[in-house]
């Protein structure tokens, strides 16, 4: 019997703004306002909770956007292992997280925290930076970064 194996990839498609450019790959991203308008646009308008994340080169450019899941009206599974499958399939010194509350409020819950320390904890491990988590609501975003929730 022979068994074949074969290769993993990830394919990725820019999302585009309305002048066709990509939104996000090939920007440089050192604090959260610099990808937060792009995250605004692409997550705000979604009627249930998307979890992402930007891949980010070792200078902190985007070299990859990802969509992780798709979930309902105020929750969405997401999995270290699935977050940092992606990452290290891209290469990624660094990633920063991302989600929408379909509510508008971008307050972090509870379980936000939990989640992006658990992900930032796993990160440590294997040498993948989570430099931030980024919360979208209607109009407005929270760093969790910026409010010294991440660590």
């Amino acid at each position: 019997m022979t068994m074949r194996l074969r290769e993993l990839t990830i394919r990725y498609s820019a999302s585009r703004d309305a002048d066709g450019q990509p939104v996000l790959i090939g920007r440089t991203v050192e604090r959260a306002a610099e990808a937060a308008s792009a995250l605004l646009s692409l997550l705000q308008d979604e009627a249930a909770e998307v979890f992402v994340i930007l891949c980010l080169s070792t200078k902190r450019r985007v070299i990859g956007f990802h969509r992780v899941s798709r979930g309902t009206l105020d929750s969405t599974p997401v999995h270290p292992r699935e977050v940092f499958k992606v990452a290290l399939l891209a290469n990624a010194g660094a990633i920063i997280l991302a989600h929408n509350h379909p509510s508008g409020d971008p307050t972090p819950s509870r379980d936000d925290v939990q989640l992006t320390r658990r992900i930032a904890h796993a990160g440590k491990i294997i040498g993948i930076d989570v430099i931030d988590h980024i919360v979208v609501g209607d109009g407005r975003w929270t760093s969790l970064h910026d409010l010294g929730l991440l660590a």
